[in-house]
């Protein structure tokens, strides 16, 4: 498991006694799970990423996309497309192929 910056920051204040409290014990503490999420540029992303926006949404135009990165290590694209006003969001994997 990873712990992210705000992870650790969230379990070291949930610890740390205050004057008049005593120490919380591990088992009160949350950890939110968080993926990772990077930017790329649309002319960087996979050519068969790029073949999927191009064949089923060619009259789609790439707004932003990311690399996400889960707790497991997998990872897949999350692109946002928009078309006139209609905006959406399409998660692929490194294949092209649509994911949930």
């Amino acid at each position: 498991m990873r712990i992210t910056p705000i992870a650790l920051t969230l379990l070291l204040a949930a610890v740390t006694p205050d004057v008049d409290a005593s120490v919380q014990s591990l088992a009160d503490v949350v950890v939110i799970a968080e993926h990772s999420k990077v930017a790329v540029r649309p002319e960087d992303l996979p050519e068969a990423v790029k073949s999927t926006l191009s064949g089923s949404y060619a009259e789609w135009k790439v707004s932003s996309a990311y690399l996400v990165t889960r707790d497991d290590n997998s990872q897949y694209y999350e692109v946002n497309i928009k078309r006139a006003e209609e905006t959406s969001t399409l998660n692929l994997d490194k294949y092209g192929k649509k994911i949930d």
